[in-house]
């Protein structure tokens, strides 16, 4: 009997300490391959010059494919286009559920080699998962611009 109590109380403790039911919905929703259709920026801001993920220029990223993979949170993605240095890149990622407004959560992607292990240390990118759907995702990343904030949105449409 007191086994049974003691699994009770364990299996209790491992529900409550993992991920909201809405957090587990929306890793799931990233599961599959995406599109980045385009990287945008505040209204009225002017063109810019923007390296994404320390890597490449914005438009390198436009048109590129990405694949989620959920029950082990890794993927990849192909960057693409003129004057680009293109190819597969492979990341690590997760959804951070704490601190966040309700359905809005931060996601950390960490690059790693082709063996999934980390290319740049303890290292990644936070980013904000505005919004995803069956068939729409929005990450924003804050930057700052000369001393103010400035929002970089990358779109994407499910495959």
């Amino acid at each position: 009997m007191r086994k049974i109590l003691i699994l009770g109380v364990v299996a209790i403790l491992f529900a409550a300490c993992g991920p909201s039911k809405q957090a587990r919905e929306a890793r799931k929703t990233f599961n599959g391959d995406w599109t980045l259709t385009s990287v945008t920026y505040p209204k009225n801001s002017g063109e810019f010059d923007v390296t994404l993920f320390n890597e490449a220029n914005a438009s390198c990223f436009e048109n590129s494919t990405w694949n989620f993979i959920s029950n082990n949170n890794r993927g990849a993605y192909n960057v693409q286009g003129p004057n680009c240095d293109g190819g597969q890149r492979y990341f690590i990622w997760s959804i951070d559920e704490e601190n966040t407004p309700e359905g809005v959560y931060d996601f950390l992607l960490k690059p790693t080699n082709a063996d999934y292990d980390s290319t740049t240390g303890n290292q990644g990118f936070r980013l904000n998962l505005r919004s995803v759907s069956a068939t729409q995702m929005v990450w924003e990343q804050s930057v700052m611009l000369d001393g103010s904030p400035f929002v970089i949105r990358m779109n994407f449409s499910k495959l």
